[in-house]
């Protein structure tokens, strides 16, 4: 055999050749991809692949002609040893429920599986440190705040990209904060958005400040963002927003049971198609598990909803004189600063700034 080698977004041969060899597979090509490699036969035709985007590996697939030599082996250790260089040390995956026990049988460990799809990791204690660090940091709180650690009625969470905090994530906490004695905020912590964690974090807490029971919890790996959602071997959107809803529960059920929540809040969903679907799986799915599910109007400025997509559009625009009436004083300061520069220019090289 060739060897493993690295394809190149210009190499469009090889690139079909990747596409159809996954194509037999019946997923197609995932849009969030930073690496693919394929291993290739003493003819140079490739026989196998997988691909990676930043710490999730994805797009596996091996010929039919070569099942049962090890390849898929193979390409899991180049890829590892290749993320291991990006400085990756922790590793997750998604598969097909056919394939969990083959991965696992190479050191990954399931972490939630739902109809069609298994999300693992290579850590065999890292969704359980990852809990540790959310009942740390709960403790730390309280005991600062001087807060007794209230009833799971009393315990409530939200989840939020925040990109950027806007007045209408500030009205989803405080509704929250005012029917419940202590909030639990996730915010999402991939760096998978215009705005980088680090400013939407420094957002967050000065959008935030005034509430005294809300804890703050970078979301780690666990609770998954849109754009990092593996959605290339689901047949349509309808599909990928359900099932991304079905593994998020699968987590948070746990991450609940950890730290007594015992409701979550979610803003209502105007604009979005597949996040009204995710909304609904979750209003549905979530009391199942003895979850209230409650679903806060949007905030409306002038009769319109606010959404993080308008800010976007509007700051693409640099359209500061609206925006100042959609964000909190320490978003908009942030937006009118030099440090905002680069975010902006990326946003006006950005045909599409609603989605993401």
């Amino acid at each position: 055999m060739a060897g493993i080698s690295e394809i190149y977004p210009s190499d469009r041969h090889s690139l079909a050749e990747v596409d159809a060899l996954l194509a037999s597979e019946g997923i197609r090509r995932d849009p969030h991809l930073d690496y693919i490699c394929a291993l290739r036969d003493d003819d140079g035709t490739i026989i196998a692949t997988g691909s990676a985007y930043k710490s999730t590996l994805r797009c596996f697939a091996v010929s039919d002609a070569h099942q049962g030599e090890g390849l898929l082996g193979t390409v899991l250790s180049h890829l590892m040893e290749h993320e291991l260089m990006r400085g990756y040390a922790s590793v997750s995956l998604y598969t097909k429920p056919k394939s969990a026990k083959f991965f696992g049988d190479l050191g990954f460990y399931e972490i939630a599986r739902v109809d069609g799809l298994v999300f693992m990791e290579n850590e065999r204690e890292g969704f359980s440190n990852c809990l540790a660090r959310f009942e740390q940091e709960t403790a730390t709180f309280c005991t600062e705040k001087n807060i007794a650690r209230p009833a799971v009625s009393q315990t409530a969470a939200i989840v939020m990209n925040a990109n950027p905090f806007t007045l209408g994530h500030r009205a989803l906490v405080e509704r929250a904060a005012h029917e419940n004695a202590l909030i639990h905020l996730f915010l999402v912590s991939e760096d998978a958005s215009f705005f980088p964690y680090r400013v939407r974090k420094e957002l967050v807490q000065a959008g935030i400040a005034d509430f005294k029971n809300v804890v703050l919890h970078a979301s780690g790996p666990y609770i998954i963002s849109s754009a990092t959602f593996p959605s290339y071997f689901l047949k349509d959107a309808a599909t990928v927003s359900r099932t991304h809803a079905a593994l998020d529960i699968a987590v948070f059920e746990r991450i609940a049971k950890a730290l007594c929540i015992g409701s979550r809040y979610i803003g209502e969903e105007p604009f979005s198609e597949t996040t009204a679907i995710y909304n609904d799986v979750m209003q549905e799915a979530l009391p199942k598990s003895g979850i209230a599910c409650i679903v806060v109007p949007r905030y409306e400025v002038r009769g319109q909803a606010v959404s993080a997509s308008d800010v976007r559009e509007r700051l693409k625009e640099e359209d500061f004189a609206s925006i100042q009436e959609l964000v909190p004083e320490g978003t908009l300061k942030f937006l009118e600063s030099e440090e905002a520069r680069p975010i902006i220019e990326k946003l006006k090289a950005t045909e599409d700034v609603r989605h993401h």
